[in-house]
């Protein structure tokens, strides 16, 4: 569900938040779907309990989950708040646009790339 990646320059908590949000925005995690506990979610990506509280407080923080004293932490369901993370993403890849347009970057290539990353299996 989640793979970390060591080579990138985003501390890891900051990876989980952007795959848990990925997760949640794309229908993976349902709304009131129990998340995994801090202790285990940090044994299973073998690292410090402290790096998921800090990512599943950032994510509450930011409105993706809730937490229930005493039961866990739970996907919100707030379909305003995927507009949102949708919007975001779509701003990326405009950025992206541009930089590949001041790179003189032909629109066929671009969209040749994009229907190839639209046509691969879902990770």
């Amino acid at each position: 569900m989640i793979v970390l990646d060591y080579s990138d320059k985003r501390p890891i908590y900051e990876q989980i938040v952007d795959r848990m949000q990925t997760l949640i925005a794309s229908g993976i995690l349902e709304p009131d779907e129990k998340l995994p506990s801090v202790r285990s979610l940090a044994v299973d990506l073998s690292i410090n309990p402290n790096t998921i509280q800090r990512a599943y407080s950032e994510l509450e923080r930011s409105g993706f989950i809730y937490s229930v004293k005493g039961r866990g932490n739970f996907v919100r369901a707030d379909e305003d708040l995927l507009m949102i993370q949708q919007e975001k993403l779509l701003d990326a890849v405009k950025k992206q646009a541009r930089s590949c347009r001041d790179q003189k970057i032909e629109l066929d290539r671009v969209l040749v790339c994009i229907k190839e990353v639209y046509e691969e299996e879902p990770v």
